[in-house]
């Protein structure tokens, strides 16, 4: 028999998460968040609810978005099925909190946190049929500026955050996270990584569940205490210059690469929310490198390759 999933208390969950991190953030920036509530009606491709929360020029985000959505569709878009053949075309259900945050001053790091879950049915599924549901998300840091002191923070509470499931979990997802977020056609990763995982749900529904909310529960001791070291450092014309052509790389990720974007766009989800992972201020120039032994060539060389952070001296 397969295992049954209620997600009323996943729903509940994520709109509490949801709504301490925007607390938290709002303390920080002291400024408020704007909330846009959405909602497609049944009926159509995709149905279901959400709320985008949006700070745009604040005090210390230049843009942070926060969103939940709750939806369902009748057909999986081909970003969903990849993974799994075996549910092409199915029916789904998603849900999940997904957050970008792109300070203004360039040595504080931007983050990227997501925690969602998924399931997919046909109308015929025998009750004796494999689970068609799962947990997904993760963290991840993309600094701008190297600092081992920070790397290692944020490494630590994404080992914390896992190791009460077991001592395989950090290291596995680790790894995952550096060949996820990275840039096949530079050849260079987004950041310096943290965890990711998809298609989670060997734990069965009360662990698996549980491993979700301590990802979440991490976040904030993560982020939290790198702002607070950083965001007073003075900065110029200069960092700025380099901190918008690494959002650039950032830009092409989620655009080339980011299958959660892709499948909100697939599945006709709302655009606005969709992309509010996009920094407001970016550039690309053609062939630009920066110049050996600066503190940005350092970000390429030192911080950018996987490494064991955890161990960092």
């Amino acid at each position: 028999m397969k295992e049954a999933f209620e997600t009323e208390p996943v729903r509940a969950y994520l709109l509490e998460l949801q709504r301490r991190i925007v607390h938290e953030l709002e303390r920080l920036d002291g400024q408020r968040f704007a909330v846009s509530p959405w909602e497609r009606p049944q009926g159509g491709q995709l149905r279901g609810s959400g709320a985008t929360c949006i700070l745009e020029d604040g005090g210390l985000f230049e843009r942070a978005g926060v969103g939940f959505s709750h939806v369902a569709g009748d057909r999986l878009p081909p970003s969903a099925s990849a993974a799994h053949p075996g549910v092409a075309g199915c029916g789904f259900e998603a849900l999940g909190v997904s957050l970008v945050l792109h300070p203004r001053n360039p040595y504080v790091p931007t983050v990227h946190m997501n925690v969602r879950f998924f399931s997919a049915h046909r109308q015929s599924d025998a009750a004796d049929a494999p689970a068609n549901w799962w947990f997904g998300g993760g963290m991840d840091l993309t600094p701008y500026y190297g600092f081992e002191e920070d790397a290692r923070h944020f490494h630590v509470c994404c080992r914390d955050a896992l190791a009460p499931f077991g001592p395989e979990y950090y290291p596995r997802f680790k790894r995952w996270c550096d060949e996820y977020f990275f840039l096949k056609h530079r050849g260079e990763a987004r950041g310096i990584g943290g965890i990711f995982f998809d298609d989670f749900n060997e734990l069965g529904a009360e662990r698996s569940f549980a491993l979700l909310r301590s990802v979440g529960e991490h976040f904030l001791p993560a982020y939290v205490p790198i702002v607070e070291r950083r965001r007073s450092i003075g900065y110029g014309e200069r960092e700025r210059e380099f901190q918008a052509l690494r959002r650039g790389r950032y830009v092409e990720f989620n655009l080339v690469h980011d299958r959660g974007t892709l499948f909100g766009l697939q599945s006709g989800g709302r655009a606005e929310a969709i992309l509010m992972s996009l920094p407001p201020r970016v550039r690309w120039r053609f062939e630009w490198s920066p110049a050996p032994g600066t503190q940005e060539a350092r970000l390429l060389t030192d911080f950018l390759p996987p490494r064991d952070w955890i161990s960092a001296a």
